[in-house]
């Protein structure tokens, strides 16, 4: 069986944090696929291209892609119906 690696959100912190000028693991987002309600940090990060790709790992829809270019950080949002505060 061939079984991808992947790590948690919270390695791609760093590159949140300057997008959007706070800590961002601990703030909940919403997949718009399934419906789960999850902290970024527990999102799958699947890091193998030359951006990262990030999963919900309820539905393993991808519902974010980043990444670090020259120019700066580059987030889109693929499949996130809301990000919000922690609780």
């Amino acid at each position: 069986m061939d079984v991808e690696r992947h790590v948690d959100g919270n390695a791609i912190a760093g590159l949140l944090a300057e997008v959007f000028g706070r800590e961002m693991t601990d703030v909940r987002a919403r997949c718009a696929a399934c419906g789960t309600v999850i902290a970024v940090g527990a999102l799958l990060v699947y890091r193998s291209g030359p951006g990262d790709v990030i999963v919900c790992p309820a539905c393993m829809t991808m519902v974010l892609v980043v990444s670090n270019l020259p120019d700066g950080p580059q987030l889109h949002i693929v499949a996130m119906s809301w990000v919000g505060s922690p609780d």
